[in-house]
């Protein structure tokens, strides 16, 4: 942007000083010249500035920032007050300025250190050297590209620009430079008159004429009360017919425009005020209806004074055009009325069917209901005879066809209830001579027959009142229930089957309540009394035999009868020898009734210390063997636990058994008889108790005594030949057996393990399969934290530590780890 607009310049005319500020030929062309003489700042402008002393120079504009001081001591020059020039002076003026003008159009305006005036009078003369009157008009336009690149006509070019032709689409834009006419005066815009100039006339022909307007303007002003058919002719008056379908059909329309009733607002006076008369309406319809139909259009002032000199009666047109108004409004009532009128004729109809269908149902529920009430008059009929001609089957027919034909008002109605007063006295009648314990199954389809069509499926339960009981409920409570509780009142305990047998067979057709209160209301006060009376000392008919059949109908309700029981027991035991196995076939059906813990507990107190005792009296002797009290505490393996008869061998035998053993090494003894009565004493044991760790130590102790007397020679100075080669292939064998066993107990336990499922899929590994052991045998398996030996984990198998390497699981010994089997482990950890 060029900044020539900063700089201003003096001229001297007519002895005026004037400040100019417009932009001339010669700062255009000294901006776009790139040779032009440039100006070097120097070095005073460099330290002060503005403020710096600038000197002459006749290529330089002077600045602002270069005025001079005045000049105080020059003659003083008056200024002109401004008074206005002549026409005929400034035309004169006007032609000089031109001539100077276009003399000056490339030199540069000459500088004058003569304080600078801005003046009113010299405005027009300013506005003479301009911009718009430097630039000839077409010849120098754009003279400064020559000094460009030309970036703004390749611009326009791009854009379909041809010079010599207008700008824009349709080249509708103008050629020439717009035009600037010096106004004459200081007046404003349009005070002169038309201030047009040729070339506006040329590019815009258009026709500005103020007179032609101000006529425009009137005329189409007075346009609205104009008549239009002139005031010459007459008119001709236009008349309009309504029929009364359209006046019905104009007031249908009218009528949804409103919500309030037509009678309630036919006669209200509205006052319209909204057009240039007022108006008059009786109803807010008619008010509504002032827009439907187009207004005539409004007469002349002559044609609304040759009406009145015509024929003008106002009182008269007005009394009509009401009587036409009122009529219409009649109409419209009647139309509405008439509506409403089939409406509700329509409504009617509608109830009127409706009503005609519910009478129909009813009629129809009136003769269903008069059909269940021949039916149950049947019933009625038959209770009045003195000997009952109904029977069972009659009434279950009678209350199938309610149930199947008339369900509805059988369950509307509550004729189930009914059993109680018909079928009651018949099912008491049938069951009065029935003997349960003889004849279990008596009366049992007939009672069948009534729980299909009386049960309703509902729970129900002893504490219900008896007037919401289900019927079939009712039936058994009241009529069955009394023929067992005085059975069972007369009922011998230790006879067993027929009780059971009945219970049994009812069971199916019994509710869970009653069933509940059969068996503890009714049978277990006889069974806890038949106990509390049992002596097991005098009895020969064993307790378990009338008791445990039971067990599948009663199961944990007969609890409280144990305790009891463990202690008659227990005081029968007291003067019980081993020797007597009738103990043993009386405790031995007990032994999965009672809990574990129990079980236990009653085997340490009752039978552990009578066992022990004959063990303590058992003799060995290896020539001359008495094996009967050895016989008598096996005969209990069954019935003690793995570990209370292990527990009671290595107390009991096996130390009076390993003395007799190193005695009879230190005699000079013969090895066969040796080997002979070790396998006999091992062949004593079954497979389970040799597979106890214990058990299966104190064999191995065994062998190794007979190993070490082997070797060291203590039964004297003579060595049967081969004697240590068969100790130590006895040896051997006996431990490739024990080895054989563990395997194959491992691999049953593996089996069993996959077959349960226990911890959703098989174990992976050795150490997946103890902890599946643990959790099986409720043993506590788990990590030592910070514990290893030689590199390996070591854990906790309840109080054994152990390890696992390479498959096989080593158990802590004395000294060094001992490997073991996994079912030895477990029995070592229980």
């Amino acid at each position: 942007m060029s900044m020539s607009h900063l700089y201003g310049q003096q001229g001297e005319e007519d002895g005026v000083d004037v400040e100019k500020f417009e932009v001339t030929e010669w700062d255009l062309a000294n901006e776009f010249n790139p040779e032009r003489r440039r100006h070097r700042q120097t070095k005073e402008e460099a330290v002060y500035g503005i403020w710096a002393e600038k000197g002459d120079s006749d290529d330089e504009r002077p600045s602002f920032g270069g005025k001079r001081s005045k000049d105080y001591s020059a003659p003083v020059n008056f200024v002109s007050a401004g008074l206005r020039k002549t026409a005929a002076e400034e035309k004169q003026q006007q032609r000089g300025g031109s001539d100077d003008s276009d003399d000056d159009n490339n030199t540069p305006p000459p500088r004058d250190t003569a304080p600078k005036k801005l003046l009113t009078v010299s405005v027009s003369q300013s506005q003479r050297t301009g911009f718009a009157a430097g630039i000839r008009p077409g010849g120098d336009l754009g003279t400064w590209e020559k000094h460009t690149k030309g970036i703004g006509q390749k611009l326009l070019q791009k854009m379909g620009y041809v010079p010599g032709k207008g700008l824009g689409k349709n080249a509708q834009g103008i050629v020439n430079p717009i035009e600037a006419k010096l106004r004459k005066g200081k007046g404003a815009v349009g005070a002169y008159g038309n201030e047009r100039t040729k070339q506006s006339l040329q590019d815009f022909p258009v026709v500005d004429s103020e007179e032609e307007e101000e006529k425009d303007f009137q005329r189409e002003l007075g346009q609205w009360r104009r008549d239009p058919a002139g005031g010459g002719g007459k008119k001709k008056p236009k008349y309009s017919y309504r029929t009364v379908e359209e006046l019905k059909a104009k007031g249908k329309l009218a009528g949804r425009t409103t919500q309030t009733p037509a009678g309630e607002l036919a006669q209200v006076k509205v006052i319209d005020m909204t057009g240039r008369e007022q108006k008059v309406y009786y109803s807010y319809s008619q008010m509504t209806n002032k827009h439907s139909v187009p207004e005539e259009a409004p007469l002349s002032v002559a044609a609304r004074e040759q009406k009145i000199s015509g024929f003008a009666l106002p009182e008269l047109e007005h009394n009509l055009q009401l009587l036409i108004d009122l009529t219409e409004q009649d109409i419209l009532q009647s139309s509405r009325r008439l509506q409403h009128e089939r409406d509700v004729v329509v409504t009617l109809s509608h109830e009127s069917s409706s009503l005609q269908t519910r009478l129909e149902a009813e009629q129809d529920a009136i003769q269903r209901l008069e059909a269940v009430l021949q039916l149950v008059d049947r019933f009625q009929s038959g209770e009045t005879e003195v000997v009952p001609v109904w029977d069972l089957a009659e009434c279950a027919s009678i209350f199938e066809t309610l149930q199947s034909e008339y369900y509805e008002e059988y369950k509307t109605l509550g004729l189930g209830d009914l059993a109680a007063a018909v079928v009651h006295p018949l099912l008491r009648e049938k069951l009065r001579t029935w003997d349960p314990l003889k004849d279990s199954s008596y009366g049992l389809e007939e009672v069948g027959q009534w729980r299909a069509i009386l049960e309703s499926g509902q729970l129900h339960h002893a504490s219900a009142p008896e007037a919401h009981m289900d019927p079939y409920h009712r039936l058994l409570w009241e009529v069955w229930i009394p023929v067992l509780r005085v059975c069972v009142s007369g009922w011998q305990p230790r006879m067993v089957g027929p009780m059971v047998d009945c219970v049994e067979v009812w069971a199916p057709l019994l509710p869970l309540w009653i069933l509940n209160h059969l068996l503890e209301q009714l049978i277990f006060p006889r069974l806890q009394r038949e106990v509390d009376s049992w002596n097991p000392l005098t009895d020969t008919v064993p307790i378990h035999s009338w008791l445990h059949p039971w067990l599948p109908l009663l199961q944990s309700r007969l609890e409280p009868l144990y305790p009891p029981i463990r202690s008659k027991l227990a005081n029968a035991l007291q003067r019980w020898h081993p020797s007597d196995g009738s103990a043993r076939l009386i405790l031995q059906p007990w032994r999965d009734v009672f809990t574990p813990g129990a079980w236990e507990a009653f085997m340490v107190k009752n039978i552990i210390p009578k066992l022990a005792l004959c063990l303590g009296e058992l003799v060995i002797n290896p020539h001359q063997q008495q094996m009967e009290p050895f016989n008598w505490v096996l005969d209990w393996e069954g019935m003690l636990s793995p570990s209370s008869l292990v527990s009671l061998l290595d107390k009991h035998f096996f130390p009076k058994w390993l003395q007799v053993l190193c005695s009879w090494l230190s005699n000079s003894p013969n090895y066969e008889e040796i080997t002979k009565w070790y396998l006999g004493w091992k062949s004593m044991f079954s497979d389970a108790v040799l597979a106890q760790p214990l058990v299966k130590d104190k064999f191995n102790e065994a062998l190794d005594i007979m190993n070490r007397a082997v070797s060291s020679g203590l039964g004297g100075g003579y060595m049967q030949p081969g004697a240590r080669e068969n100790i130590a292939y006895l040896t051997h064998t006996e431990r490739r057996k024990d080895f054989q066993y563990e395997a194959l107990q491992e691999r049953r336990d593996a089996e069993s393990v996959a077959q349960r499922g226990i911890g959703a899929s098989l174990p992976t590994n050795f150490k997946d399969l103890i902890q599946a052991k643990a959790e099986e045998n409720n043993i506590v398996f788990m990590p030592l934290v910070a514990k290893r030996h030689e590199g390996k984990q070591l854990y906790t198998f309840g109080r054994i530590v152990i390890y696992i390497d390479r498959g096989v699981v080593f158990v802590q010994g004395e000294k060094t780890w001992v490997p073991t089997s996994l079912q030895s482990l477990i029995d070592m950890a229980k």
